[in-house]
């Protein structure tokens, strides 16, 4: 009875210290600033990506790529502001302004394919006025392959499809909204 005792003792031990795959930011935890507000379509931000970081990936992951989506965009298909992918397994932090291709702040080869915007890169949050609050959709993909095959002009819809049919091993996510006070974050959550 003692082996059967110190046996499940042991596995709820080994259940409760499991990490969790999770995703944080030191920038956009709480109120975010105008720094990662669109510059354009009436916004005046800075058109900064945030930093963004991510923890204990699941065992296999062979690369990563962030989404940042507005499912709320009146388009009837949602807003992708952000997409990079082929981001390599030993990276777990974008830099702020990785989005600007310019900077040279993105991971060495990954790829940053185009938005709804039309361009590579991103392209901050800026709901039409009026249009009440939005949710901004924040994913870290982890995926079990090490490239996506796809480029710098790949169609948003196209990436998106490939990141959860071909690749995916399991994503967490974070929404902020953008409402009369500002963005936030909603809550910080896992998916599988």
């Amino acid at each position: 009875m003692k082996t059967f005792h110190l046996i499940l003792l042991s596995f709820l031990s080994l259940f409760a210290n499991a990490q969790t795959f999770t995703l944080k930011s030191n920038e956009i935890g709480g109120q975010a600033t105008a720094q990662q507000l669109f510059n354009g379509f009436g916004c005046a931000g800075a058109n900064v990506s945030p930093q963004l970081y991510w923890e204990n990936p699941p065992v296999g992951t062979k690369s990563f790529a962030i989404t940042i989506y507005d499912e709320d965009a009146p388009t009837g298909s949602g807003w992708w502001h952000w997409l990079v992918f082929d981001i390599v397994n030993n990276v777990t932090e974008l830099k702020s302004n990785s989005g600007n291709l310019k900077s040279g702040l993105a991971p060495q080869g990954s790829i940053q394919s185009k938005t709804d915007f039309g361009v590579s890169g991103y392209g901050g949050p800026c709901p039409p006025p009026g249009d009440g609050s939005h949710r901004y959709v924040i994913t870290v993909h982890a995926l079990k392959t090490e490239k996506l095959g796809l480029d710098i002009t790949a169609n948003p819809a196209w990436v998106a499809h490939d990141l959860i049919h071909i690749g995916q091993i399991t994503r967490v996510m974070a929404k902020q909204c953008k409402n009369e006070i500002g963005p936030f974050i909603e809550f910080l959550t896992r998916l599988k």
